[in-house]
Formats: C-alpha cells, structure tokens, sequence
C-alpha cells in the first residue's frame, strides 16, 4: 500500500493543475445539484420490528385516508389574568382562529376545544389540535404561514398563544460556536506549523471535503429521505478528521523536506508513509459508521452511510489534493527544523523533526516535551497506569445510571413556542398530556370484536399512571379500534415507559380471553422502542466494533497484547465519556455552562454513535503513536526507548490533532438542535480521554511494564497475516537503499 500510495503523491504533486482543477469541479457539481435540488422531505422514520410501527402500519391499512403520518400541530391558548377561555370574547377568538386554521390547502382536521373537552379544568388554558395530510418537512411555507398568522392574530387580541407538535419543524441552528471551533483548530495549526501557509492547507481541504459532502447529501436529501440532522453530523465528523489527515500527511512532509530530500519526493514519502496511515484510520471510521445499520433503524443507517461518506471524501482529498497543493506552495511551506518564523522564534536543531522516518538522532541540545513526558512515564508505569485507570473509572461511574430516551418539545430551548406550548400543556393538563399512547387493537381474531375493545379499555383503566382514557374509536369495518390513553408522566421518563409495557402485558391477557391483539403507537410508544432497540444492539455492535479492531491491529502491529490492550483503552474511553454525558445531560452538571436548559434521558442513538466514531478516532491516534514506536523497536532499540522515540515524533502532532478535534466537536455544543448539542460534546470529551489519558499516559505505562511481551506474535500468525506495510517500511527501505548507502548500512547492523 505504501508503495501505491507514495506513487499517488508524486503524481499528485506533479499534475497537481489536474489534480485541483477535479475538486474544484466536483465542488462545483455538488454545488449547483444542491441548490437545484428539491427541498428535502420529511426522514423517514420507521422502525422495522417493534410493536410501534407494527401498530403505525396496521392504522394506514384499517384507516386509510386518515394520514396516519400527517403533520400535526397544538394551538395552545392560555387566557389573560383573571379570565378564563370560556369567557364570551375569549371563546369568539379561538372559535375565529379554529374556523382560520380549517381553510388550509393541506389540513386534515382542526378539533373545536370547546367541542373536544380541550379547555383545562380551571378554564385558564384550552388548545385546538391541527391534522395534515402530509408531514411536517412537507408542508408548504405558505401553510405554515397560516398557522403563525392565525396565531398571531389570536395574539393580537389578546391571548397567550403557542404553538407544538411537528408542522413547525424548523432547520436546527448550530450557531456561532462552531466557527469558534474552526477558528481554534486555524490557531492550533498555526501555532505547529508556525506558517500561515502550512497552517491554511489542512483547513481549505478540509472545507472543500465538507462542501463536497454536505452538498451531495443536501442534492440527494429529497430523493433519499434524509433529514437535516444528517448533513449536520456529516459536517461535524467530516470537518474534524479531514483537518486532522491533511494535519498529519503535512507534518510528514515537513519532516522529510528536514531530511533534504526533493520536495517531489517529501510530498510521495509523506503519502506513502502518513497517508498509508490516514487510510487505515479512515478505513476504521468508514466501517463503524457503515456498520450502525446492523442496528437495522433506516434513520440511523442512513445517518452512519452519510457521514461515512464524508469521512471517505476527506481521505481521498488528503492522499491527493495535499501534495498538489504543496506544490503550489512551493518554499512557502518550510522544512520542521527551520519553523517557528511567524512566532518570532526559530527551532532549528532543538528538536527532532515531527514525523521523522527512521532511527535515532544523537546529540540533540534539548528534549521535546514528548520525550520529557514518555521518559517520566516508563520511569513510572505502574503509577501513571492506576492513575489513568481508576482516572477513567472515577468518570464512567455515572454511566450506570444511564437512562435512555429520545428528544421531545419538553427538550426544546425555553425561547421556542414549541417549548412554551409544551409547558402550556403540562401546566393546563398534566405532565403526561404531551406524550399521549395510542392503544390499536386488532379485532379481528375476535369472536365479538366491541366486548374485546370494551374488556381491554377496562384493562388499562385499571393501571396504575393512567390519567385518562378515551372511549374505544372504532373503524368503518368495526374490526379495528383506537384508544388515547394519557399518563400522568411525562412523555421521557421511566414511569411512561413502564405504563407502555404494563399495557401491553394487560393486552397479552385480553389476547388469550377474547383473541384480540393489543398494539401500542404513538410518537411516545415509538421513542420508548427505538430507546430499546438501541440499547439491545449496543452489545453486539460493540463487540463487533472492537473485534474489528482487535483483528485489524493485530496486521497493523503484528502483536497480540498492543491490539487488546488498544481495544481496552477504546473501551475505557468510552465509557468514561458517556458517564460525563449522562452527568451533564441526564444529572445536570454545568448544564448551564453547556446551555443544557432540561435535563432527561441520554439521546438513544449517543451510546452506538459514540461507539463508532470513537473507535475510528481511538484507532487515528493508535496507529500514529503506536507504529512509531514499533518501528524505533523493529529498529534495534530496546522496548523503554522505543517509547520515547515514538513519542518524539509523534506526540505534536498527535495533540494538535485532537485539540483540533475537541474544538471543532465542542463548536457544535451551541446548536439550537439537543441531539446535535449532545453529539458534540460527547465526542469533544471522548476525544479528550481517548487521546490524553488512553494514548498519551495508559499505552506507554503498558508497553514499558509489557517491555518486549508487547510485541510478541506466533510465529505461525506471523506468516498467515498480510503485510499492509502501514508504517511504510519497505517504501522506506528500498528508498534509503538506493539513494544512501550509510543509512543502509545503519539499518544493517540495527
């Protein structure tokens, strides 16, 4: 692969006018598809296999026309001090407004409160329920116009009105902090390479990677049913890795040009050795998100395949436009040893150069901070081990009390008339009014059909948590039947959860009396399944996750003990970032700090996402750290020593990578989006641990009281593995061997 990839990089520097003009294009085409693209459709969010949608498809068969999928939307009304709704001016306005929402183009049905007992006991509150024929990413803006108008206009005479549900479903908004997050990956760039220049290339192929991708998947978001989140995420993950792979190929050659070498071949050598590496990394990304679809949740399949491509896009574009753009660059992007003008100061000679191929320098006038720390490290494994370990575990403890759930109105921010509705609501009708079951019951295989409806809204009646439930609603065959049942829980917590299995227990009984089936649907029936569904696949996928990574360490390092113990610390880290996501979101701590206005249940989706993106982030700062090391190793250095070369090389880099990813995940904390406020901050702080405590403290404690064990392989394995020559030794050696003959002769005798 080395060989391949070194072959790329010179070809790429050399026709780089070909090179850049192909992005460039590709940009274009991806730009002009998105903005001719149609606007994108509501995602589709079936769960094939739960009870839920089970239910959700036997509606759209029993009641067709209904627009079981429809968009809906709560017109809340709360009446001045001192009146109530059933006050005679109060009543004429909301009858006005009722009789305005029901003139719609795409309106379904408007339910009178004053006809629908909608008007809360104390008559301070009442609302109007709005169906559509079609979803809420469907709907036409004029028809969302006409809701705010007709809200507003009730406003006007003064009420209170706000409006929920789903027809006003809006664009999440990441805001101002994600430029800050780029604007700190830009410093942190500067600040290594001390070059404006060097420093600007990682960013513009970046950028030109994401725009690329959040292009493709805005053009194609319509005809694949993608939702906004996905472009969101894509941008996200796509942004991080792309700066980081230009960073690290960039530094490679840096480092080569530091060895003399032509820049045509610093660019090929960079590719060839760093960019074997920035293949593999992307590799293991690529497969974790891909893989989320053996959870079998189109949504998230989708989602993972999305950002998957992203990923594959930043790779391609740090293997070729990189050492194109080096070529523009020309002398402007100057070898290690001679950085540091734009800082006012010079290295020259203080250190070894970052990235740096092959053995040991002697004489250098000063250590590195990596050497200084690595040294102190295999001084004192055994303490920085229990440190980091019980470190981490300290963290993870709050994961035991993870609660899973999916976002309601009820975590929408306070200044949202979605959040306000939902508040309206609770105050007016209780907690549980906001995330009402519907309860479908088949009676088809009954032998009196009505007495099955009757003897299974007795059923529930009888439950505990029950508030209220509606009459039977049968359709026009008078085989099918809804009821609305409200808990007296809100729709996220785990009494609601509990009363949903309690129902279906209670059906299962009324199933063996009557040969009635019993379903449970609904928005809140339907996050409770995904919740389970999720948690169910967590182990499996994990297992598959870190099986992969254990195998595809084992060809990279040739050893058994440094993939599992790589595999322990992928676990360790993630873990512990779910315990501080679980302290944050679900108990609250520096919620303010984080803008987190509701605590509740942990996002379904946070653990499985975590768990693929981390596992490609983990294996990044494994492979550029670790194949040092055993390279110094391979080399003739002993096992304490090896270490601390490996980390004079690649320490740098390694910690502008993830300061570049934790600013550029954390950037996306402001999002006016919960879920995508809970992505970023749980990969900003899994990034942190991961490659901090995991990689920079708990992998070279481990390989120093390992020593030589670490790198011990059967010798029969030895012989069935591929050499994917990750390191690009034998790039490297055939190289050396022909252009100098002493450093051949050197690794002769090492």
């Amino acid at each position: 692969m080395a060989t391949f990839l070194y072959k790329l990089g010179r070809l790429a520097f050399r026709r780089r006018h070909f090179v850049a003009l192909i992005w460039v294009a590709l940009l274009t085409l991806a730009g002009v598809g998105a903005a001719s693209a149609p606007p994108a459709g509501n995602s589709s969010f079936s769960i094939p296999g739960t009870e839920a949608q089970k239910a959700f498809d036997l509606l759209e068969q029993r009641f067709p026309g209904q627009s079981a999928d429809g968009a809906t939307a709560r017109v809340v009304f709360k009446a001045p001090s001192g009146e109530k709704m059933t006050d005679a001016g109060n009543r004429a306005t909301v009858e006005k407004t009722v009789d305005d929402l029901a003139d719609g183009s795409e309106v379904a049905s408007v339910a009178d409160p004053y006809q629908g007992d909608a008007v809360s006991k104390d008559g301070a509150i009442a609302y109007a329920s709005v169906k559509y024929d079609v979803s809420g990413m469907e709907l036409e803006e004029s028809t969302k116009d006409a809701l705010e108008d007709a809200a507003q206009q009730a406003r006007d005479a003064g009420l209170t009105v706000e409006v929920g549900g789903d027809a006003l479903q809006a664009v999440p908004e990441t805001g101002a902090t994600e430029i800050i997050g780029i604007a700190v990956a830009a410093v942190v760039l500067v600040i290594t390479f001390g070059s404006l220049v060097a420093a600007g290339l990682p960013l513009l192929t970046a950028l030109i990677g994401v725009g690329i991708g959040v292009s493709t998947i805005t053009a194609l978001a319509s005809a694949l049913e993608l939702g906004s989140t996905t472009s969101i995420l894509a941008m996200m993950i796509g942004l991080a890795v792309g700066i980081d792979y230009a960073l690290f190929i960039v530094s490679r050659y840096r480092a080569e040009l530091a060895e003399g070498r032509e820049r045509e071949e610093a660019a090929g050598r960079a590719v060839g050795t760093a960019g074997s590496a920035v293949v593999f990394a992307g590799l293991t990304v690529v497969i974790a998100l891909v893989g989320l679809a053996v959870v079998n949740i189109p949504m998230l399949t989708k989602m993972g395949v999305a950002a998957a491509g992203t990923v594959a896009i930043a790779v391609l574009i740090a293997l070729t436009m990189i050492p194109a753009l080096l070529g523009y660059a020309g002398r402007r992007v100057k070898p290690a040893g001679a950085k540091g003008r734009l800082l006012g100061r010079s290295r020259k000679g203080a250190e070894q150069p970052e990235g740096q191929s092959g053995g040991r320098s002697e004489g250098q006038p000063k250590a590195n901070l990596g050497t200084r720390w690595a040294s102190f490290v295999v001084r004192r494994p055994l303490a920085v081990l229990l440190l980091g370990v019980i470190g981490l575990g300290a963290a993870a403890i709050p994961a035991a009390s993870l609660e899973l759930g999916l976002p309601d109105d009820g975590s929408q921010p306070t200044s949202t008339t979605q959040r306000r509705a939902y508040d309206l609501l609770s105050d007016g009708f209780g907690a549980g009014f906001n995330g009402p079951l519907m309860v479908v019951v088949d009676g088809k295989g009954a032998a009196s059909p009505n007495d099955a409806f009757t003897s299974v809204s007795d059923e529930i009646k009888g439950l505990d948590g029950v508030v209220a439930v509606t009459p039977p609603a049968p359709n026009k065959a008078g085989d099918t039947a809804t009821i609305t049942v409200v808990p007296d829980s809100k729709p996220s917590s785990v009494q609601t959860e509990d009363l949903v299995h309690a129902i279906r227990d209670a059906g299962g009984d009324v199933k063996a009396d009557t040969g009635a089936e019993t379903l449970v649907t609904g928005s809140t029936a339907m996050n409770i399944d995904v919740s389970e569904k999720l948690n169910d696949a967590l182990v499996p996928y994990l297992v598959l996750v870190v099986g992969l990574a254990f195998l595809l360490l084992i060809v990279v390092f040739r050893s058994i003990l440094v993939p599992l113990k790589a595999a322990l610390g992928f676990l360790l880290s993630v873990l512990a970032a779910l315990g501080a996501v679980v302290a944050v979101f679900q108990w609250g701590w520096l919620s303010g700090l984080m803008g987190v206005e509701e605590t509740g249940p942990v996002m379904s989706m946070m653990p499985i996402f975590m768990v693929g993106v981390v596992f490609g982030l983990a294996m990044d700062y494994e492979v550029f750290l670790v194949t040092r090391m055993r390279e110094a190793y391979v080399h003739g250095e002993k096992p304490n020593q090896a270490v601390v070369t490996g980390f004079k090389h690649g320490a740098r880099v390694v910690t502008a990578a993830a300061v570049i990813m934790m600013a550029v995940f954390a950037g996306f904390i402001g999002s006016s989006e919960s879920m995508v406020k809970m992505i970023g901050f749980g990969l900003a702080i899994a990034v942190f641990f991961d490659a901090f405590v995991v990689r920079m403290a708990i992998v070279p404690a481990v390989l120093a009281l390992l020593g030589k064990r670490a790198w011990w392989l059967p010798r029969w394995l030895d012989r069935a593995l591929p050499n994917v020559d990750v390191e690009g030794e034998g790039l490297r050696t055939a190289e050396e061997r022909r252009s100098d003959p002493d450093e051949d002769r050197e690794l002769v005798r090492t």
